[in-house]
């Protein structure tokens, strides 16, 4: 355990947040915008809790001391840890980034079952030591089947306390039309992603608003020019991770951590009024026909550390081929993974 700084005027008691594959690039990028209050509040105290596999502990070491050598007044502790038991217990918020990474003739099952064991452990931790309150982002990758096996080893805190990443893709699909249209990013809200953090998610702007200097106009007037939004918009979405990579030879890991504290952020602080963001979630009794028991990205708003998804959006047929595609690839996905649980684990 490791001390890093006190100071008498912070009031708040301290939370404890936990991050797995702490000793990831994600976690590199992310760590200190935590720690420093970017994400939690300027006054909340944080307790930061970095698990990681045994391997990788020596490197957690190094990243300890750089989180004591930045000298950050609201981190009263950091946790370094390989253990389970020491991890999950009493959180207020778990972000699990760490997942078994696609390798090399690695067929898509067997990244699926290698994923179901480590969030199935990770979902039996959360249920053994967690708050029941707790809220947990699932990041690692297959990251919305993650979520659902997670949440599924853990029965008694609540499946709204779960969801998964897709605001990477939400804040890519509002920066594209932003460049697009010449206006900075914070000018475009309320740009839609449905279903998968895969390449078959679908980044809607059918009821995206742009403040086109000055002027309010929908996203399709303000691009003009729909063969690009229904086109090359849409796959430059899709494919943006896998053009990082090819570029960088590294995964999106800035991006990616920036994503996480907007995320984490609105479930604490709650959505603007008249806007929303995108996450995925467990979908049950939508008004979308999305199936159930599967977590799905939606529009939703937040208030209260709860969210709502935005119902009563029209969608016409091109975006109901594409939202319906999306779900069929998480409806295998669940399916396959279901079958690696075992029998006491049913659809809800």
């Amino acid at each position: 355990m490791y001390l890093v700084v006190r100071t008498a005027s912070a009031q708040a008691e301290p939370i404890r947040v936990l991050v797995t594959g702490a000793a990831g690039q994600i976690a590199y990028s992310l760590l200190y915008s935590i720690a420093k209050g970017d994400v939690f509040g300027k006054d909340q105290p944080i307790i930061l809790v970095l698990l990681d596999i045994t391997p990788m502990l020596p490197v957690l070491d190094g990243v300890v001391m750089e989180l004591q050598d930045c000298a950050l007044p609201l981190l009263r502790e950091v946790i370094p840890t390989d253990k389970v038991e020491v991890g999950f217990k009493d959180l207020d918020a778990a972000i699990l980034v760490g997942s078994m990474p696609r390798k090399e003739g690695m067929e898509r099952k067997d990244l699926l079952k290698a994923n179901v064991a480590i969030f199935k452990t990770q979902g039996e931790a959360l249920e053994k030591y967690a708050k029941k309150t707790v809220k947990v982002l699932v990041v690692g990758n297959p990251a919305n089947t993650n979520c659902l096996i997670a949440s599924k080893s853990a029965p008694s805190i609540p499946k709204e306390n779960f969801s998964c990443l897709t605001r990477l893709d939400h804040n890519r699909a509002r920066s594209q039309v932003a460049i697009r249209v010449g206006v900075p990013s914070d000018s475009v809200k309320n740009v839609i992603i449905w279903g998968n953090h895969s390449s078959t998610q679908y980044p809607d702007v059918h009821h995206a608003i742009v403040n086109n200097h000055g002027k309010e106009m929908s996203g399709f007037d303000a691009v003009n020019d729909e063969s690009w939004l229904k086109g090359d918009f849409i796959t430059t979405v899709q494919q943006r991770g896998a053009a990082v990579i090819k570029a960088r030879k590294l995964s999106s890991a800035m991006s990616a951590a920036k994503a996480i504290c907007d995320h984490m952020r609105d479930i604490w602080f709650g959505t603007p009024d008249g806007e929303w963001v995108s996450m995925g979630i467990y979908s049950t009794g939508n008004s979308y026909g999305v199936p159930d028991d599967l977590m799905y990205s939606f529009p939703v708003m937040i208030k209260n550390k709860t969210w709502k998804v935005v119902d009563g959006l029209s969608i016409n047929d091109f975006s109901r081929g594409k939202m319906d595609g999306t779900a069929a690839e998480l409806v295998e996905e669940r399916d396959t993974a279901l079958t690696f649980l075992g029998a006491e684990y049913k659809l809800y």
